[in-house]
């Protein structure tokens, strides 16, 4: 769970500088996580358990508007229903 809010105004060069992976998104620099492992009722039988699965963020490609620069960035489907595209500014 992220402490901070993420800035209002993003500048896309900056971000894109410091993104080791294209698995996260440009806004909320919300990435992969682990989740998974298993009950407590699997690990009572003779079921060999498969550990933690890495889920990814549900990541769309979206047009810029033109006014900022145009373009297009990977972003998460939250920010997409919030429309924070149109904060993104490129300098």
């Amino acid at each position: 769970m992220r402490v901070t809010e993420p800035p209002t105004q993003v500048n896309i060069r900056e971000v894109t500088k410091t993104m080791a992976s294209s698995n996260v998104c440009v806004v909320c620099a919300k990435g992969t996580r682990m989740a998974g492992g298993y009950s407590n009722r699997i690990r009572a039988t003779k079921f060999n358990p498969s550990g933690d699965t890495r889920k990814y963020p549900n990541l769309q490609w979206v047009a810029l508007p033109k006014k900022s620069g145009g373009g297009r960035v990977k972003i998460c489907t939250r920010c997409i229903k919030g429309n924070k595209q149109l904060e993104i500014v490129k300098k």
